[in-house]
């Protein structure tokens, strides 16, 4: 009777079964860690940020002034009018 790799005969046997079972593991395991990662499929990833904040007032402003469009000074009276609308109101709590 010829058993898994001929286990009697001094083959590897039943162990010849862990090599592919380790290459499956770290194959699998590497997949799961790019789809986790790199592969977001227009999610957002470690390199962008959320598609909310791309578009909202503050970011804008922050980018026009990093732009030099605005100056220092318009920059601070913006950011007052848009803290009153969109950020914290009144004072501390």
């Amino acid at each position: 009777m010829l058993t898994l790799a001929h286990f009697g005969d001094g083959g590897p046997g039943p162990w010849i079964l862990l090599f592919p079972v380790i290459w499956a593991l770290a194959i699998g395991g590497g997949i799961a860690l790019l789809r986790r990662t790199v592969w977001r499929g227009g999610r957002r990833g470690p390199w962008r940020p959320p598609a909310a904040e791309d578009n909202s007032p503050l970011t804008l402003l922050g980018r026009r002034f990093a732009a030099g469009e605005i100056d220092e000074d318009e920059y601070w009276r913006r950011l007052s009018v848009l803290d009153e609308q969109f950020g914290r109101k009144g004072g501390a709590a």
